[in-house]
């Protein structure tokens, strides 16, 4: 169903350690207790933490080295200027999507639509009960794409959790119409293998295509079974998505025997994912070229074919990586940023322990030609400010800040906050502003934090998983010129051409 509702510092130094197809929603007014999170989709009870650590978080915080419980910080070249808390859907905040005047927040118990005309008063215009796990959301014109990745009784959004051991279990992608943005409708689904832990839309000109990343096959799931080293491929015609279709499932890691290719994980590989699909790909549509962040390994393809794409390159980092999680290219198409999830995000990574090469950002060049190009590994980039050990914390979703001749990023790390950083110099990345909040909690490891903080027409956008929708703005010479480029539509895995990219490569 759909929930309609119109609801309505402190500083520190940078660097400081510490339905069925076809069913229309029903509108309704229901008070926000009308949403009902759906059992298999709330996150973990938090975990308590040992008393050594509960004693030198505590300390941190007493010497300003951590801000405080839920305490708002950020850099001085960094304002706050909105936040608007969880509402009709309870569950986990997750990625974003942008259109026009329009934000859309995923959420593990469906969707909200925002109006941030004012950033400084975004307006929620709808909420679409659709519980699903992890609900990746994108948007193309008048059709928005939600993806399942939780084993539900039937397609609707009135399904519950049931076993992936079930044969009639389903998972996968949902297609809605959203040319009303306040009645959002339930066009159509497709069932993937393994469901659509996260999607990333390919546009041509008659259709969508969806290349659908998932993963963790077991012989026991009917509809998720080893060997899966690929990806599946959905295509949507945009005037009838009614009749989206699964059209083919490429293998991208090509291998004998049961488990197929890629990264084999351990013990040959001890502490790194082995590869069983791809977490998440972001494409370049302008130079057909797509980089999948699949798990043990990272890979650079072609996509002039989005029916068939083509791997050009492969790495693997089996000291520092242990889960490859998404990719980003810079302006220029000759670099790529790679993020580790170590500890799939529930982790408390980002301290002194764990040290600034893990659960971080891996810089790779682009070099050469054509089908000749290869990824050369540069450096590392983490936030340079230690987090509690009751903060989860590590490198997650991220976008470009569009300034020509420059290579600058805001991305969130969860309970690290949202960091803006600069990797121009591809050997020596350095982060020029944050914002964060400190701990959910003092004595247990609660999962929460930025899962997504994207740049889009002069603001930042961040959906915190615990604490809702925030809005930043950033007052920086380095990035003020971004403000300058509009965008009509924005999927970040879906990456734009900012600037002409010939005058890039003469500059």
């Amino acid at each position: 169903m759909i929930l309609s509702n119109d609801p309505r510092s402190r500083r520190r130094r940078l660097g400081a350690a510490v339905a069925a197809a076809g069913l229309l929603a029903a509108l309704v007014t229901a008070a926000p207790a009308g949403a009902i999170p759906d059992p298999g989709d709330v996150p973990a009870t938090p975990e308590r933490v040992s008393q050594s650590d509960l004693r030198e978080t505590r300390e941190a915080m007493a010497a300003g080295e951590i801000p405080g419980q839920d305490e708002v910080v950020h850099s001085d070249n960094i304002e706050h200027l909105a936040n608007v808390p969880k509402d009709a859907l309870p569950g986990t905040n997750s990625d974003l999507a942008f259109q026009g005047k329009y934000a859309f927040a995923g959420n593990y118990d469906g969707f909200r639509i925002f109006d941030i005309s004012d950033p400084k008063a975004p307006k929620t215009v709808s909420q679409v009960l659709c519980p699903g796990s992890q609900n990746d959301i994108s948007v193309s014109g008048n059709l928005l794409v939600l993806s399942t990745d939780s084993s539900r009784s039937d397609d609707s959004c009135a399904s519950r959790s049931q076993p992936a051991t079930v044969k009639d279990s389903w998972e996968g992608i949902k297609v809605f119409d959203i040319s009303d943005k306040s009645n959002p409708k339930y066009v159509s689904s497709v069932e993937t293998a393994c469901g659509s832990h996260t999607h990333t839309l390919v546009p041509d000109r008659r259709n969508v295509y969806v290349y659908v990343s998932s993963y963790a096959p077991n012989a026991a799931f009917p509809d998720c079974q080893p060997p899966h080293d690929g990806i599946s491929v959905i295509k949507v015609p945009k005037k009838a998505p009614a009749k989206a279709a699964l059209v083919g499932f490429p293998v991208l890691f090509p291998g004998d025997g049961p488990d197929g290719g890629g990264n084999p994980g351990g013990p040959t590989n001890p502490g790194v994912s082995k590869t069983t699909g791809c977490h998440d790909i972001t494409v370049l549509p302008s130079e057909d070229l797509a980089a999948g962040a699949c798990m043990g390994d990272g890979i650079l393809f072609s996509i002039e074919d989005p029916e068939n794409p083509k791997v050009i390159d492969v790495v693997q980092d089996n000291v520092n990586f242990a889960f490859w999680h998404s990719a980003t290219f810079n302006q220029t198409t000759k670099k790529v940023v790679f993020t580790d999830e170590l500890g799939g995000g529930g982790g408390a990574t980002c301290n002194a322990a764990t040290g600034p090469n893990r659960g971080a950002n891996g810089i790779y060049d682009i070099v050469g030609r054509g089908d000749d190009r290869e990824l050369v590994f540069r450096s590392y980039f983490k936030i340079p400010r230690h987090q509690a050990d009751t903060e989860n914390c590590v490198a997650h979703n991220g976008s470009l800040i569009p300034v020509r001749g420059k290579d600058l990023m805001v991305q969130a790390w969860y309970q690290g906050g949202v960091s803006v950083w600069d990797f121009t110099d591809s050997a020596r990345p350095k982060e020029i502003a944050f914002f964060e909040r400190g701990p959910l909690s003092t004595t247990a490891r609660a999962t929460g934090g930025s899962w997504s903080a994207y740049y889009y027409n002069g603001h930042i956008y961040s959906n915190d998983m615990a604490k809702g929708f925030d809005v930043l703005r950033i007052d920086d010479r380095r990035t003020d010129p971004a403000e300058r480029v509009r965008q009509h539509e924005l999927n970040v895995q879906t990456q734009p051409d900012y600037f002409d990219r010939d005058d890039e490569d003469n500059d």
